[in-house]
């Protein structure tokens, strides 16, 4: 993307915001008039309108208050999406595929697109991993609050003897970066290898080498993609992930040498279980960073993860 695209997807942005304000500093100043009219004459019906546009005034005020939050570098981007399965076999495997499928809901619930760039199928259940594209307005922003280990706790529907486990899976979010000149890339820095697609994917899967992978030798980072339909459309959007995992690794050094600067005497740990999700012996999901839990866990494996993310925006 050339600095003109980049000036006007921010003007488009700020425009956008400056409209949300302005819209609902209109519907305070109407919500206040029917509010006075009820003051001269009570009416039930205009009553209940009153109370239903005041929650909604207030839901709308808190989402623009989060996205005025939102003044990272980055947090305009969209996103670039890993879930790991942890040690734990098809246990593991299967918890992932749970979380990839509560982002999946998620991304529905905020009209973003999500598109997946790798799969590896679990052995028996579930899934290995997954990287997948999200692009919508502010995605990095909201998704960076997911970046962390993700804890499950329940009976194993696995184990013949109904016994209860715990499983680890990790989740990675990197901000998508399509060109950026302070992230170098040099030729010579990478191993390129090519392997069949495994996925689906048309009648080339298993046929051609058109799967990619890359190595970036001087981090030792490893991207994968498999899910285009060409050798070469797979090498540019694995570039695309190399890039935004460069981006990424270089914004945690900038916080690392910050904390240090400013004596911040709260560890900074990018691989740190963040929350756990209790199906059993009660049903409970708690963020361990920000304290925000609740015992509707149908509801946030369904997708609603609103209240932990705007706690996380709003305490860091």
């Amino acid at each position: 993307m050339g600095k003109v695209q980049k000036v006007n997807k921010r003007v488009k942005t700020l425009e956008t915001t400056v409209n949300r304000y302005e819209s609902l500093r209109k519907r305070c100043d109407d919500a206040f008039d029917l509010m006075e009219m009820l003051m001269l004459e009570e009416d039930d019906e205009l009553g209940a309108e009153l109370v239903s546009e005041t929650d909604d005034l207030a839901n709308d005020a808190e989402e623009l208050h989060i996205d005025a939050l939102l003044s990272g570098p980055y947090d305009a981007n969209n996103a670039i999406v890993s879930i790991h399965a942890g040690a734990g076999g098809t246990e593991a495997q299967d918890w992932a595929q749970m979380l990839y499928r509560m982002y999946t809901y998620y991304c529905e619930k905020k009209n973003w697109k999500l598109t997946v760039l790798d799969l590896l199928d679990g052995d028996e259940a579930g899934i290995k991993s997954v990287t997948f594209r999200v692009e919508g307005e502010y995605v990095y922003g909201y998704l960076k609050a997911e970046k962390g280990v993700h804890r499950l706790v329940r009976i194993s529907p696995f184990d013949a003897a109904s016994r209860r486990h715990t499983s680890f899976t990790s989740v990675d979010v990197m901000p998508e970066i399509d060109d950026d000149t302070e992230i170098e890339i040099r030729p010579e820095d990478l191993r390129v290898d090519t392997y069949r697609s495994s996925g689906a994917g048309g009648q080339h899967v298993n046929k051609t080498e058109s799967a990619i992978r890359i190595t970036h030798i001087p981090t030792g980072i490893v991207v994968s993609c498999q899910n285009e339909r060409s050798q070469i459309q797979n090498r540019e959007t694995a570039m695309k992930v190399l890039r935004s995992k460069l981006a990424e690794l270089k914004e945690r050094e900038q916080m690392e040498k910050l904390a240090e600067i400013q004596g911040d005497l709260k560890k900074i740990e990018w691989g740190s279980q963040i929350r756990s999700y209790v199906f059993h012996p009660y049903q409970m999901v708690k963020d361990h960073r920000t304290g925000v839990e609740t015992g509707n866990i149908d509801k946030v494996m369904n997708g609603d993860l609103e209240e932990f993310v705007r706690a996380y925006l709003i305490m860091s």
